[in-house]
């Protein structure tokens, strides 16, 4: 019998410098096994050996590696046997992991920062050369580097760049932890003099973050932190790393900002400052940093780095100096120009999602953030570079990072070649995970937008966007469920949720965005949002339970309970102690279903809902004259926000995090907790069926979006599902058959209508062509899902953001209801799973192909002349249920599966 495969030590695959003191290995089991009925794990860890022997458990994810307590730098291999119903395994290729410096005491380097006499202003902070002599005297056999910044660093040794990744350590929740990268250097230290060189920017630490644009959220001061080990044959090891010895200088990097941009002068590279020997330039001593008391840890997330390199589609010159590149899609990453024009030429690169409706410039609207009025932007998404003239290198700017599909190059002397320009697409290396296609273009081209709009928006947090804010904003949490579908985002979540949990408030209160630079007691935060929105917030529940559905952890359930619980907690104690004047004033003495309404605080609700415009204020003209300051304003914002009734949108999460708290304290064996969140899901929904549901079994809030959260949350009776579900599709009729929903809903309604009936409309409005339609992206050269429907019009102009992840979700659909495979509520990672394909619109074939951790379940059905075939392809230890389109059903086993039945009239679709 063959052997496990595929063995990965929480969530990848041979990690170097993993902090996790009792990690966990996960496998898939061995072709033709039906299930794993015992498994044993065989290793060594530094030498010691160790043998599980054999444990009875059907588990093979995230299982306890068995092992005796690791040490740091402890190198440890292992490998995998199982017993299953086909019989005993073969072993497993062994996987290899490192640990990193697991005790504080293991680091002997000291935090260091450039020599700043003060801080710089914003849009003017450089990115600092520092450099460090050591001395290796004998024949190295292993070294490795631990790495971490209060701010980017890209790491050099002996001239040579170090690692693949960009944008290290990452977006972190400062305050509580930093990742620190471990690269393998073996090959780079020299017997006798080596040097060490960082360059050290500002990054998400100090540098302009979220919508407010305000610098130092989480502190003024860079600093860097470096340790290498270098292992010798006699068992000692050289020890050197960042101290009071190190020397910082001004580079290249003449200031670099997320959203300035990076400013460049290729000339003042100062000579072999990354090299032994002597160094040019203008350097100075650099100062000793406190140490921060935030944990040193390994990040579970996979690492940022240049993903795809893509060439222009077209270059134009409008005039003189100026060139227009379209590289045809639009993307996260940087530009490389290699033809920067004669010595001392000044260039900037202008990067923008879109050009203006005359084609002959960019237009950065979707870069301008819509609360900074106090704060113009100042060349935004704009690089500038001074020329190092021949051979003085390429310009690549490697300390922001743009949204953009089209660039303006102003200041070039001559032609910019095709060939000297290239867009770098650089984003977290999120494994690809699920692909579809059918026999609709149209679709397919909807499913490429889909995923270019998901890679785009992870960069070790899952943004909203992609140019104007570069914030972790909780709408992750209806974001997760289309994101799962195609690529593996298990260790960006467990990453984020880790974030999220340390910036939550003592009273549970969830930031509208994680990690969050705001500050107790800092500038920012004075202009900030109101945090704990409904629907937002959820996501410190709804974020956990959608990751242990498609990978089943439920280990980070366990991590994320008590942020879990402080939530919804919070939220029952604001639904209890506080109700909303418009109720008050009618109903002085409240009714008995009202300590369970969530009707008051700041909501956005439901978000870019199409309709009649909604103002942020309506502030007489007058009134608006006589503010004077940004804190008079924000409080008058927040106060007419305040003032807004959202009871019916906000209880309705209320009700879905209290529900799915219960679910997740029953997999944890909680079995009080799971009552007592049951019993509180259930007051809610009876409160909110008391409000907002009539005598006669209508909605008082008439919308497309309040039906689809009845539904999809289980708010109505179930003997009203089905006029509520009529009445949502006579709303989207009289919206002339479009879609009305805003960020949070839109991922429910065309899952919703295919579940309650209505695929025929469902499938209508996925083909429906126009304004606020899918396929409107398409017809209007989108190449990424924008954040309103009609992000950009016919003529060209735009609105808002044109990469946001919301009507990406058409994947859900795609995946689950065209081609049909379905994840199931209860049993996590696809164990079990459900193909039930649900063919219209005029489609004759689909096929899904999407790597659960159980191994690669692959779906493929056609219909012709009369008659439905399906083909489903199940992996080792799991197991499907099958529902055909005449709704017949059978169950299916691992193995490869073919079905057929009579095929239905194919409805022609919309066109």
């Amino acid at each position: 019998m063959s052997a496990p495969t595929d063995l990965r030590v929480e969530y990848r695959p041979a990690p170097l410098g993993l902090t996790e003191r009792a990690p966990r290995i996960g496998w898939r089991l061995p072709s033709g096994a039906r299930a794993q009925r015992a498994y044993r794990i065989s290793g060594t860890a530094g030498g010691r050996a160790w043998n599980t022997g054999w444990v009875e458990s059907d588990r093979s994810l995230f299982v306890p590696y068995g092992g005796p307590p690791l040490v740091s730098r402890e190198a440890v291999r292992c490998a995998v046997q199982v017993r299953t119903d086909a019989g005993l395994s073969a072993w497993s290729e062994p996987v290899e992991w490192e640990m990193g410096l697991l005790d504080p005491g293991d680091w002997v380097a000291d935090w260091i920062g450039p020599a700043e006499d003060e801080v710089p202003p914003p849009g003017f902070r450089p990115g600092y050369h520092l450099r460090g002599e050591f001395t290796v005297e004998r024949a190295v056999t292993r070294a490795r580097v631990y790495a971490t910044a209060h701010g980017l660093y890209e790491l050099f040794l002996n001239g040579e760049r170090v690692g693949d990744r960009e944008l290290t350590p990452g977006f972190t929740a400062y305050r509580s932890h930093l990742h620190v990268q471990a690269y393998d250097v073996t090959g780079l230290v020299r017997t006798g003099g080596n040097v060490l060189g960082a360059v050290l920017s500002d990054g998400w630490y100090r540098g302009r973050t979220s919508y407010h644009r305000l610098p130092d959220g989480f502190g003024d001061r860079t600093a860097l932190l470096v340790q290498l080990h270098a292992d010798h044959e006699d068992g000692t090891a050289t020890v050197a790393g960042t101290g009071p010895g190190w020397r910082s200088a001004i580079g290249t990097i003449r200031a670099a900002d997320f959203f300035d941009g990076v400013a460049a002068d290729l000339r003042a590279e100062p000579p072999g400052w990354s090299t032994p020997g002597p160094a040019g330039g203008d350097w100075a001593p650099v100062a000793v940093r406190e140490r921060p008391r935030a944990r040193l840890v390994s990040s579970p997330a996979p690492p940022v780095r240049r993903l795809q390199e893509v060439r222009p589609v077209a270059i134009t010159r409008p005039r003189r100096g100026r060139h227009i590149v379209d590289f045809g899609q639009n993307l996260g990453g940087w530009v490389r120009l290699s033809d920067l024009g004669p010595a001392g030429t000044q260039l900037s690169l202008t990067h923008a999602e879109a050009l203006t409706p005359d084609g002959r410039d960019v237009n950065t609207a979707s870069g301008q953030a819509t609360l900074h009025w106090y704060q113009p932007a100042r060349g935004i998404q704009t690089d500038r570079v001074v020329s190092g003239g021949a051979g003085g290198g390429a310009f690549e700017p490697r300390h922001t990072r743009h949204g953009f599909r089209y660039l303006r190059v102003d200041g070039h002397p001559g032609e910019i070649a095709p060939g000297a320009v290239t867009a770098v697409a650089v984003s977290s290396d999120l494994p690809r995970t699920g692909w579809f296609r059918c026999s609709d273009e149209r679709v397919n081209r909807l499913h490429d937008i889909a995923y270019w709009t998901y890679r785009n928006q992870a960069c070790d947090v899952p943004m909203a966007e992609i140019t104007r804010e570069l914030s972790g904003w909780t709408d992750f949490g209806w974001n997760i469920r289309g994101a799962r579908l195609l690529n593996d985002v298990s260790g960006l979540a467990a990453k984020w949720l880790a974030d999220l949990a340390a910036d939550q408030w003592p009273d549970g209160t969830v930031r509208n965005y994680a990690p969050d630079p705001l500050g107790p007691g800092s500038l920012a935060a004075r202009f900030a949002i109101p945090h704990g929105q409904a629907g937002f917030g959820d996501a410190a529940v709804s974020v956990p339970w959608e990751t242990w559905r498609a990978y089943g952890d439920d280990g980070l359930l366990e991590r994320q309970y008590p942020s879990m619980t402080a939530w919804v907690d919070r939220v029952a104690r604001i639904a209890r102690d506080e109700r909303h004047p418009v109720r008050r004033a009618a109903r002085p003495v409240p009714a008995p279903h009202e300590e369970f309404l969530w009707d008051t605080g700041y909501h956005f609700g439901e978000h870019l809902e199409p309709g009649p415009p909604k103002p942020m204020v309506t502030l007489s003209r007058r009134r608006f004259a006589e503010i004077a300051d940004l804190d008079t304003f924000t409080a008058a914002v927040v106060e007419e926000m305040e003032a807004r009734d959202h009871a019916a949108f906000a209880t309705a999460y209320f009700h879905r995090s209290a529900r799915l708290l219960s679910r997740i304290a029953g997999v944890l064996g909680r079995t009080e907790d799971a009552g007592r969140y049951g019993r509180l899901a259930d007051d809610v929904r009876a409160a909110w069926q008391a409000e907002f549901i009539t005598a006669d079994g209508r909605l008082t809030c008439d919308t497309q979006a309040t039906h689809l959260r009845a539904l999809a949350y289980g708010l109505v009776p179930e003997g009203l599902r089905a006029r509520t579900a009529a009445r949502l599709v006579e709303l989207i009729h009289a919206a002339g058959t479009r879609p009305g929903t805003g960020l949070p809903t839109t991922h429910l309604l065309l899952p919703v209508l295919a579940s309650n009936g209505h695929l025929d409309l469902a499938y209508e409005l996925l083909l429906r062509r126009g304004s606020r339609s899918w396929m409107s992206v398409i017809d209007n050269g989108g190449t990424t899902f924008w954040e309103t429907w009609d992000g950009m019009a016919p003529d060209g102009t735009t609105m808002l953001a044109l990469n946001m992840p919301t009507r990406a979700s058409v994947v859900e659909f795609l995946h689950g209801h065209v081609a049909g495979l379905r994840l199931d509520e209860d049993v996590p990672a696809y164990r079990r799973f459900t193909v039930a394909p649900q063919p219209g619109g005029g489609l004759t074939w689909a096929e899904v192909k999407f790597d659960c951790p159980y191994g690669r379940i692959e779906v493929a059905w056609r219909a012709e002349e009369g008659r439905f075939s399906l083909d489903v392809t199940v992996p080792p230890g799991t197991a499907a249920g099958v529902v055909l389109p005449d709704g017949s059903r059978a169950e299916a086993g691992p193995g490869t599966h073919a079905f057929a039945a009579r095929a239905a009239p194919l409805d022609s679709g919309v066109a």
